[in-house]
């Protein structure tokens, strides 16, 4: 603040920089309060008697020097810059293995906007970075207390209104598209010491000065190096001295230096809240924070600032999840806007450091992946004694020259044949002589940019420059296999005890297969269910999470789940090792993988954009996953109110297909339908009958929603007629369709002719008509689309549209035939593609199969037709004239009429033959009773009364004989039929 006094220790400073801002801007102005200001910040901070260490996020100089700090200072209570609700996770931190994030997830959200679900927040953890230090600090430490003091995940939210906190520059050549990068998701990123100008012309002007690429690399030159031997003051200065030019060369943007101080009035609130409390003094604490909030100037900074003037709001209703997800240094490069491998080098540093210093770093006992510590080992450190005053370290490390490390040629002739060697494996054409021009170009490059030792980062651009030729002809370029090389993308996992209930849940019912599912990497499961059948419930286990994860961690490879069918085998690659965040994540909607599967089955099915077939596939899913009829049930009555509610025909293909695979597998496995589906059938033939009419019109309604909605009243209607409907309503609705589109047309006309109201021989007849009119050509494709389609709800006109395509192909000559015939082949293959094999088998049907017979083959439309007046009385000649073949076989083989009349209790015995001149029973009872025949004549409309007929003959013969006028009307009626 600039009324906070300040007292004598950067006097000399001060005036150095008065006396340059002086020279360079010609007097005193806005330069010179800048400067000053700077070393007022640092002045503050400094004479603070809560002592602030200040760390910028992933820095192994940080790391390094909070060792240090720790070991000498051994404070009782550790304040750290991180969301104060994360507290209950770092204690699940030793069943890890680092990189992890700790994570707070919200999906059912109050009091944000929906569309921003579902919320997350990580904050990544790594081992060479400062936090990880203070957390190993106190919780292996007996007597100290460490307090989180950053605002909670839910205030991030609240206070990130306008712009998102995880929103990082873009620092990298290119954003990381690799699966690891994608590890964090979508989550909001919370880091300790974001350090990085916000200054755009300041970074700009620092890394063209500086002769490097990037942000990172600067800070590692720059930074890392100086102050990685540095003393605990001189560490601190140069810190507080850089977040302070960051701050006051920040741009004017409002939003985010509101956050920034928000989270300070925050963290200086708590921690003289936990002071009051406990009764800690300052000088038993150690504030960790990032460089930038150190150099704060808020009126709440130190423990002597404002108490009563920042209240920190309430928390929404929002229910929030905590967790672990694994973490890997290129998620953390990806997510914070750091260039591609600055992690992996960092982590690479930090190992360096650790053995040249010989400093003992904290680890946290039992951690997963890490060496044995030995802190426990350690002395116990004296009592520290009464700090010394504050000195200016700052003017001598500014005024010293940069010093130049020593080429260390073994390393950097290691490094080099390294990168030839793996150049080698992936592909390159590298040799001994590449691995020479990598050694002097790096040493050219270094000697270029000022330094005398080259960094990983001039190392990196050599290899690039001698071995990437051309082209990359493998998986990973040149700059890939240095990162990898340099300490590769290390990538955490989260341990079994530190997983959600529903995560361990998993892996115990998934124990059977024998697999390590918890490692990285594709593995093959094979489930043989005939002969070990408690493979089923794995089984189970695996199609739930097909359905609930992403693809590619449990993917079918042989076997399939459909409505009715349950495979004996099958045969699966399973990923979840690498996949571990999505299922952490699915452990924060319920305990168990059929609780999630069921809740978002109901979201589905109840959220505000549902539909109809989306509904149908949520009750689907629940037959095949859940085996639940009770929750079928509930969805498939909810499906009846999304049905009446929708005024578009947009999902009916998908309503036909699933409803149809429903209604097969109610009939096929229940002894009657359940109520909802007999009611989805009456509301859905009540509901297309009147959206039918308006769709033909509708030019936003295509041909095959069409086709679907006639599919579903065609299939569907002897139910529907069974369960109270009137087929009357789909004759009005057809009635009143008046399509302008020819191949809506085309399906009206298949339409009618399944209602009788149009006979085949008059669509042919219309096809032709098609065909003769020069005008209506060009759009005789669209036509057959229409046909086509027709298909769905009528798949008896599968020889009518093969006759019309041949007709096509036969009557048009080749002038009219070739432009329209790439309009065909696309209409058909984009509008009719799962129609085309009906039609196709039709073809193959009514074709000859043979070549040669294709010269002589005359189709069958084509043929000519016999009368069937004619052929009838031609069989009915020839019955007359032939002697009843019956009668003879009867007397042949008595037996087998014995036995029938056994059967029937008949006990009349054989009876003798009559000669012809004795007429047959049945002429003697027609003659008996001519009223009956006379009634049945008048009936026919067949006057002319008896003719004379000869007693010889079957009945059939002397009836047909005895009234010719009957047995014609009869014979027109057969051919009608």
């Amino acid at each position: 603040m600039s009324g906070s006094p300040v007292s004598g220790v950067f006097t000399a400073l001060r005036t150095q920089l008065q006396e340059a801002a002086t020279e360079f801007a010609g007097g005193p102005d806005a330069l010179e309060g800048i400067l000053l200001g700077l070393v007022d910040d640092v002045d503050r901070a400094v004479r603070e008697p809560l002592e602030i260490f200040p760390v910028c996020h992933h820095s192994p100089a940080s790391a390094l020097a909070m060792a240090r700090r720790l070991r000498e200072k051994q404070p009782k209570v550790v304040y750290l810059e991180l969301c104060e609700d994360m507290a209950p996770l770092l204690t699940e931190l030793r069943n890890c293995r680092l990189p992890v994030a700790l994570q707070a997830f919200a999906g059912d959200i109050d009091g944000f906007p929906q569309e921003w679900a579902p919320l997350s927040v990580v904050a990544p953890i790594t081992e060479a970075s400062a936090e990880y230090q203070a957390i190993a600090y106190a919780l292996d430490t007996p007597g100290v207390e460490l307090v989180l003091v950053d605002r909670s995940s839910d205030h991030v939210f609240q206070w990130n209104t306008t712009a998102s906190e995880g929103e990082a520059p873009a620092e990298a050549d290119e954003a990381p598209k690799s699966e690891e990068a994608a590890l964090h998701g979508e989550a909001v990123g919370v880091e300790i010491g974001d350090l990085r100008p916000r200054f755009a012309e300041l970074e700009e002007h620092l890394l063209r000065h500086g002769k490097v690429r990037h942000w990172s690399e600067w800070w590692h030159q720059y930074v890392e190096v100086p102050l990685g031997d540095g003393d605990h003051d001189t560490y601190r200065q140069v810190m507080f001295l850089i977040g302070s030019l960051f701050r006051r060369l920040a741009p004017g943007d409002g939003d985010r230096v509101r956050v920034d101080e928000d989270r300070e009035r925050h963290m200086w609130t708590r921690m003289r809240e936990h002071m009051a409390a406990t009764g800690t003094g300052p000088e038993d604490c150690l504030y960790v924070c990032g460089a930038f909030h150190a150099a704060s100037r808020v009126e709440e900074f130190g423990v002597d600032g404002h108490s009563d003037s920042f209240t920190i709001s309430p928390r929404t209703a929002t229910t929030w999840q905590y967790g672990l997800i694994p973490s890997s240094h290129a998620a953390i490069e990806a997510q914070f806007g750091l260039a591609p491998g600055s992690v992996s080098i960092a982590a690479t540093q930090w190992q360096k450091s650790l053995k040249r210093t010989r400093v003992q770093p904290y680890r946290l006992e039992g951690q997963a992946g890490a060496r044995t510590s030995r802190a426990k080992k350690a002395p116990p450190a004296a009592v520290p004694a009464v700090p010394a005053p504050a000195t200016d370290r700052l003017s001598g490390f500014l005024r010293q020259p940069p010093v130049l490390d020593g080429l260390d040629e073994a390393e950097l002739l290691g490094w080099s044949v390294d990168i030839v060697r793996a150049a080698r494996r992936n592909g390159y054409l590298a040799s001994t002589a590449d691995a020479i021009a990598v050694f002097e170009t790096s040493i050219l490059l270094a000697g270029m940019r000022d330094r005398a030792k080259p960094t990983p980062y001039d190392f990196q651009d050599a290899a690039v420059t001698c071995i990437e030729k051309d082209r990359v002809p493998g998986r990973r370029d040149v700059r890939r296999l240095v990162e990898i090389m340099m300490g590769g993308d290390r990538i955490g996992q989260v341990g079994y005890e530190a997983l959600p209930p529903l995560a361990r849940d998993v892996y115990d019912r998934l124990e059977p297969l024998g697999l390590k599912l918890q490692q990285r990497g594709v593995q093959r499961a094979l489930l043989d269910m005939a002969g070990r059948p408690e493979l089923e419930a794995c089984s189970d286990v695996l199609w739930m999470l097909r359905r609930l994860m992403p693809t590619a961690a449990a993917r079918p490879i042989m076997g399939e789940r459909r409505l009715g069918e349950r495979s004996i085998q099958e045969s699966w690659d399973l990923a979840l090792g690498t996949h571990q965040r999505a299922l952490i994540e699915l452990g924060y909607e319920g305990v168990s993988i059929e609780q999630v599967l069921e809740q978002q089955l109901r979201r589905e099915a109840y959220g505000p954009r549902a539909t109809t077939a989306g509904v149908l596939a949520a009750v689907e899913d629940s037959l095949l996953y859940l085996r639940s009829g009770r929750l079928a049930d509930e969805l498939g009555t909810h499906a009846l109110k999304v049905l009446s509610a929708e005024r578009t025909v947009d999902g009916a293909p998908e309503v036909l297909r699933r409803a149809r695979a429903l209604l097969a597998y109610y009939r096929t496995s229940q002894p009657e339908l359940p109520a909802w589906i007999e009611s989805f059938v009456r509301t859905g033939y009540a509901h297309y009958c009147t959206l039918l009419p308006t769709a033909f019109r509708d030019e936003d309604a295509t041909v095959g929603q069409v086709a679907a909605m006639l599919g579903f009243l065609f299939s569907m209607e002897s139910l529907a007629l069974s369960l109270g409907c009137d087929r009357t309503q789909l004759e009005l609705a057809v009635a009143q369709s008046h399509p302008e589109d020819p191949s809506k047309t085309a399906l009206l006309w298949a339409a009618q002719v399944q209602l009788g109201t149009l006979s085949r021989a008059e669509l042919r007849a219309r096809c032709d008509a098609l065909l003769d009119n020069p005008l209506v050509v060009p759009s005789y494709p669209r036509y057959l689309s229409g046909f086509v389609h027709a298909l769905e709800p009528v798949p008896g006109l599968a020889d009518v549209v093969v006759e019309a395509v041949s007709n096509a192909f036969g009557r048009l000559p080749d002038t009219v035939l070739l432009p329209w015939l790439p309009l065909l082949i696309t209409t058909l293959r984009k509008g009719a593609g799962d129609l085309a094999p009906l039609l196709i088998r039709e073809a193959g049907r009514v074709f000859p199969g043979r070549l040669p017979a294709l010269d002589t083959w005359v189709p069958p439309w084509r043929q000519p037709q016999a009368d069937p007046f004619t052929a009838s009385r031609s069989r009915l000649t020839a019955t007359a004239t032939q002697a009843p073949r019956g009668a003879a076989l009867l007397a042949v083989h008595p037996a087998t009429c014995d036995a029938v009349a056994g059967l029937l209790g008949c006990e009349d015995g054989w009876q003798q033959h009559c000669s012809s001149a004795v007429p047959h029973a049945g002429a003697a009872l027609l003659a008996a009773h001519p009223a009956a025949c006379d009634a049945v004549a008048e009936l026919l409309g067949c006057g002319g009364g008896w003719a004379p007929a000869s007693n010889a003959g079957t009945p059939g013969t002397v009836l047909a004989a005895s009234y010719p006028a009957a047995t014609e009307a009869l014979e027109a009626l057969l051919a009608d039929a």
